[in-house]
């Protein structure tokens, strides 16, 4: 048995006098009672490190806080990566990425309106990927805009042992690239991609499976956004393989549904889930800020 199936531990308090309390799910833990916009504590700090490798995704409640203090709470955790649709950059705060299905008065989209469409783990395209991204919401609709995180520890251990020893040592192409088009297609309001930007998510090689540098646990790391093939593999073999791993990637037991509340932010590990985007009513406005934290060459 998985360690999901365990009940939830008891409630912790900080100097702060926040609680972390475990999710009834695959995954996941709030963070209740804490204030971002105070000065974190040391001690602080470190129960949040080790509560987010215990649960992978750490739902922060009740943060009204400026884009600068995402920001500085962000950085305490690393480098920041600035993304590759400088369009969609918060100005004054680069470091953030709008994620939005607001137009402007010109009807031009402030933000990325389909962040999330697919599957995946943020930027495992780079040959870094990211540590773990914080997504904070500024404004909600009153329906939809569900985001599921799935725990890929727990997919790899689900995972059939002749699955696993065909899979073992093997290595798949990542690719910013693998979807844009067919997004585009979708919505035109996405915009074309220039030489520049191509020339800066050059496609990136990684294992099927990775091993956690902080907590050494493994994880299935292949999503159906970016990852385009297994190598060394002929093509069919290579798609039929990418499928079934997606399937298992994604199976309702490892995931956990986070339907947001005001004020929300939430930080999840790209090095032990993958997310998707439920999508909302288009008539509804919905945005968020995301920072995302650089991260280690997979191994």
């Amino acid at each position: 048995m998985t360690n999901a199936t365990l009940s939830p531990p008891a409630p912790t308090r900080s100097e702060q006098g926040f609680e972390i309390r475990a999710l009834d799910a695959p995954l996941g833990a709030e963070v209740l009672g804490l204030d971002l916009s105070r000065p974190l504590a040391p001690a602080d700090f470190a129960r949040l490190h080790r509560a987010h490798l215990d649960h992978h995704v750490l739902v922060f409640r009740e943060q009204r806080i400026t884009p600068a203090q995402q920001v500085e709470f962000s950085r305490r955790w690393g480098t920041l990566e600035i993304h590759v649709l400088s369009q969609f950059l918060l100005p004054d705060h680069p470091e953030l990425l709008v994620v939005s299905n607001i137009r402007d008065a010109q009807g031009q989209p402030i933000g990325l309106g389909d962040a999330g469409h697919y599957w995946h783990s943020d930027l495992s395209y780079k040959e870094r990927p990211s540590l773990g991204s914080m997504l904070h919401a500024i404004e909600l609709p009153e329906e939809g805009g569900d985001t599921l995180f799935a725990n890929q520890h727990l997919a790899w251990e689900m995972a059939p042992k002749a699955l696993k020893s065909a899979i073992e040592g093997l290595q798949a192409e990542h690719s910013y690239l693998c979807k844009y088009e067919e997004l585009r297609a979708r919505n035109p309001w996405r915009p074309a991609l220039s030489q520049s930007q191509i020339d800066a998510v050059q496609p990136a090689i990684h294992p099927v499976v990775r091993t956690h540098p902080e907590n050494g646990r493994r994880a299935l790391f292949v999503s159906e956004h970016f990852t385009t093939r297994i190598i060394g593999l002929p093509e069919d073999e290579s798609r039929a393989l990418l499928q079934e791993l997606f399937a298992l990637s994604s199976r309702a037991e490892l995931i956990y549904r986070h339907a947001w509340q005001p004020h929300d932010m939430v930080f999840w590990d790209n090095r032990s889930v993958t997310h998707l985007a439920a999508g909302c009513p288009d008539h509804l406005r919905r945005r968020l800020n995301r920072s995302t934290i650089a991260g280690d060459r997979p191994f």
